[in-house]
């Protein structure tokens, strides 16, 4: 199986800045896009920013100009830049990954388990 483990999370005061940091491990043939999503309370989970294998990126209207999506295909990591946090921001982060098992395999999503981010004075 594969996982992902995201780290980095935690509270910052409004225009701190944070870097998250996601991992997979596991059985793993190729990574394609990669992602940053977020959920606040009592909130759907949306889009944050997306990163494809060529290094092309996407990033919601709401955080364009503060944050940054990154990744390294040999450490297999995904990483997400926060500056200016506004406590809007506040919510719990997952990474996101399509991925390829097998050189034969089928792509398939899989998720993380989530980092904290509580922006607050």
């Amino acid at each position: 199986q594969v996982q992902l483990v995201e780290s980095g999370g935690g509270l910052v005061q409004p225009g701190g800045s944070l870097r998250l940091s996601c991992a997979a491990s596991g059985t793993i043939f190729k990574i394609y896009v990669m992602g940053w999503y977020r959920q606040a309370p009592g909130q759907q989970r949306e889009l944050v920013a997306l990163v494809g294998s060529g290094d092309t990126t996407k990033f919601a209207d709401s955080v364009k100009g503060r944050f940054t999506i990154s990744r390294n295909n040999a450490k297999k990591m995904v990483y997400l830049q926060m500056n200016s946090l506004k406590p809007e921001d506040t919510a719990v982060y997952y990474c996101n990954a399509d991925v390829q098992m097998f050189a034969v395999g089928v792509r398939r999503i899989y998720w993380g388990q989530g980092t904290q981010v509580t922006v607050s004075s």
